[in-house]
Order: structure tokens, then sequence, then C-alpha cells
């Protein structure tokens, strides 16, 4: 596992999951917020977000973590591992308001520097529509995954705890993954 990608609809764990096994393998992770986000919540135009995430994926270890359909392909054929967080919608909200709360006018780690957290109407409705329009484009890209990615299809944080439990504690980062 030296390339991991994750997808998944916002409020399902992908921050979160990325943090975890960066810290137990010692890959590095890349959020892709920071790339679609310019300070003050200014949306990058879609090209350079693109720039961005091409640019991320060249190179050789990540773990890199977003939905930025446009370079989904493209990292899909670089990951070895693909990993969709299929999180129930009403779960999702859920932690998208508790992580509102916690972080409310404070920049998330995995957030753009100058966009503070806040309550949004629009990004929730967005959130709850993610089963009629991203889940779609997310199960389709599983299904066209080339041979040599490994593909998980996690439902619930059980499954994401017993796929944490079950990878190898880290190596140091540059040394050669076991075979």
């Amino acid at each position: 596992m030296k390339r991991v990608m994750i997808i998944g609809g916002a409020g399902s764990g992908k921050s979160t999951l990325a943090r975890q096994i960066g810290d137990k393998t010692g890959l590095p992770v890349i959020h892709i917020d920071p790339m679609f986000w310019k300070a003050g919540w200014v949306q990058r135009r879609p090209e350079e977000t693109t720039a961005l995430a091409l640019k991320a994926t060249e190179s050789e270890e990540w773990v890199f973590e977003g939905n930025h359909s446009a370079t989904m392909d493209a990292r899909l054929a670089r990951a070895d591992t693909l990993i969709f967080l299929d999180i129930g919608t009403v779960r999702r909200l859920w932690r998208i308001a508790l992580r509102t709360l916690c972080h409310y006018g404070r920049t998330r780690p995995d957030m753009a520097e100058g966009c503070p957290e806040r309550f949004d109407w629009d990004f929730i409705k967005w959130v709850a529509g993610y089963r009629r329009g991203g889940r779609v484009k997310a199960l389709r890209l599983i299904r066209s995954a080339p041979p040599h990615v490994r593909m998980l299809h996690l439902h619930d944080p059980a499954e994401v705890r017993t796929f944490l439990a079950n990878i190898p504690t880290g190596r140091p980062v540059g040394q050669p993954e076991e075979t």
C-alpha cells in the first residue's frame, strides 16, 4: 500500500481516515480541499485545482483524500488502493454538524488557510444530495477500477475500524515496502 485514494461524500470521514492511514504507515497525506479553495472561501479555477491534484499524484507515495471528479480517473490509474467510504446521509450530516460546531470560526487542519468553518445551508443541501449524484459517480468509478487496484467499499465506522486495525504499523518513510 503506497498510493491510497479515498473517496466518499462530505462527512464520510475521508480526511480522518487519510490522517489515520498516514499516521500508521508514514505515507504523506494529501487533502483536496486546499487545492479547491483559497483564503476567504474563494474557489480556485477548475483547471488550477486539476493541475494541483495531478501534480500531487506524481509522487511515489501518498494517501489522497477527496472527490475532485476531473482527476479521479488519473488518480485511480496511479493508485494501488481505492477506498470508498459509502456512509449514510444521516450519519454524514450529523458529522458535518459536529465538525461545524467543533471548528466554528476556525480553519480545520484539512482545509485551505483562511477558510474558517461556518454554517452554510447550500452546503448542507449539497451533502444531502450526494447519494443521487456523487455516490453514483463513485460506484461507477469503483466498477471501472484497473485490476491492480485493491478495492475497499466501506459502509460504516465498524468496517473502517476493522480496516485500520489490519494495516501493518509503519515503516520509515522512504523505506521500500516489504513484498
